[in-house]
């Protein structure tokens, strides 16, 4: 056990937690995301399906990496989080582009192991930081260290996103290397897999990271082994808490619906900003934007659930997304950036909102495996989305041969059925509320300052 009080154990814990969320989620190559995968030889439906093979990963490793985190250890799961990590991104450093259908076998286990690494993540920092904070009875300071976290990660997110892009521009590269005095040719295949080389050497820093972290509460005892029914048992007893807790089932559904359709649109984000007239080497300065103004974002969370009932943010972020997905149609140049804004915005409001709710309501012994649902329901939903997206590619180039050519005809295509979809999926959720939870203020009230809870 450490000598550290109580207190200073979940100080670390808050500062470790920041920088393991800023190195795991900003990588180099998210501003050009889905441009980065067809420049390696992908076709727009394989990148699709990539991410469905990803998302079903998560989809089957998510609960039983709770469970093993609620029984076993956070610490553990984050340890075996990063090292997925490192071999992730060095499965697609070295990957050879010879052949494209190795190819696409070799990056569909890059997304394997991403899968894997999302999964076991899921739910186990923000348990181990919680679970830090309760014992030291500082339980109401959640928010707080979320929206910390939140303004550091979008810091990070700056970084990342500009460097990204730039080193992603052969001429940008070209110029800094003359200017430098070296006397190099620098083409698109120069620069191709700097992003992922970058993003290699972040995995490794962020594993160093987790070694760190302090197991909060009683250790298991050196004979004490993992024990496969148990963590079956722990999943099963989850679930049936969820299913009979209104409040949670419903902020599950909710969430993790808005997450799913919100995420492939932001997925596949690169792609628009070409329609509305920006190049790559713009790409990362869009998303070191969007970073900055998550800082602002964080501050927005913190304040809609600490003064707004949960209905009053279910529907805040969906008139945002809304607004998003229609005005997106429109592929107005250059001031079309302010749609995929928003759907950054309503994005991250909807995480924020999930960690919140869930974090506050679930019981400290299966607290991970409940995010871990959550986690499996956004990524079941996502991997649908994608299913049905790689499907309406498909169907949409037979019904006009020439979108088979082009890439961006194709995707501007498909824009149109997204805020059909999100306000289909969004009446279902509401109904359900309605049946199963149709005072979800009161419930979370109740919950949140009920001790079994805790």
């Amino acid at each position: 056990m450490s000598s550290l009080s109580l207190p200073a154990i979940a100080q670390r814990n808050i500062r470790l937690f920041i920088a393991f969320r800023a190195l795991f989620n900003a990588r180099f190559y998210y501003p050009i995301f889905a441009i980065i995968y067809l420049d390696f030889g992908l076709s727009l439906e394989q990148f699709a399906l990539l991410n469905v093979i990803w998302a079903v990963t998560i989809i089957l490793a998510e609960v039983p990496s709770g469970a093993l985190s609620d029984l076993f250890g956070r610490k553990k799961l984050l340890v075996f989080t990063t090292s997925l990590m490192v071999a992730e991104m060095a499965v697609w450093a070295f990957a050879p582009r010879a052949d494209a259908t190795v190819l696409f076998w070799i990056l569909a286990i890059n997304r394997i192991l991403s899968g894997l690494g999302e999964a076991s993540a899921s739910g186990s920092d923000e348990a181990l930081v919680f679970d830090s904070l309760d014992q030291a009875g500082l339980k109401d300071k959640w928010s707080e260290v979320l929206a910390k976290m939140a303004r550091i990660q979008s810091f990070a997110f700056m970084f990342a996103m500009v460097m990204g892009g730039v080193i992603y521009d052969p001429n940008i590269v070209g110029k800094v290397a003359s200017g430098l005095g070296l006397d190099v040719e620098v083409t698109k295949e120069t620069v191709l897999r700097w992003p992922v080389y970058l993003t290699l050497i972040s995995s490794i820093i962020v594993f160093l990271v987790s070694l760190r972290f302090i197991e909060p509460g009683k250790k298991k005892e050196a004979h004490e082994s993992p024990a496969l029914g148990e963590a079956f048992k722990q999943t099963w007893d989850a679930g049936r808490w969820i299913v009979h807790t209104p409040f949670a089932l419903i902020v599950i559904v909710a969430g993790a619906y808005a997450d799913s359709v919100i995420r492939m649109f932001v997925t596949l984000s690169s792609q628009y900003y070409e329609l509305i007239e920006f190049t790559p080497v713009y790409f990362g300065f869009i998303g070191a934007g969007i970073s900055a103004l998550g800082i602002l974002t964080a501050s927005l969370s913190k304040w809609l659930v600490d003064h707004h009932s949960p209905t009053f943010n279910f529907f805040a972020v969906c008139t945002i997304a809304m607004t998003g997905f229609i005005g997106s149609n429109f592929l107005v140049p250059y001031i079309g950036l302010i749609f995929a804004i928003l759907m950054f915005v309503a994005f991250s409001i909807t995480m924020f909102c999930l960690s919140y709710y869930l974090n506050h309501i679930s019981k400290k012994g299966m607290r991970a495996t409940v995010l871990s649902f959550k986690g499996m329901a956004g990524n079941l939903g996502y991997a649908f989305i994608g299913w049905l997206y790689a499907i309406l590619g498909s169907h949409l180039k037979k019904g006009d041969p020439e979108l088979a050519t082009d890439v961006d005809a194709l995707y501007a295509s498909t824009l149109i059925y997204f805020p059909w979809y999100f306000i289909t999926g969004i009446v279902l959720v509401v109904l359900i509320a309605l049946w199963r939870c149709p005072h979800p203020t009161k419930a979370f009230r109740e919950m949140d300052n009920d001790p079994s809870e805790a």
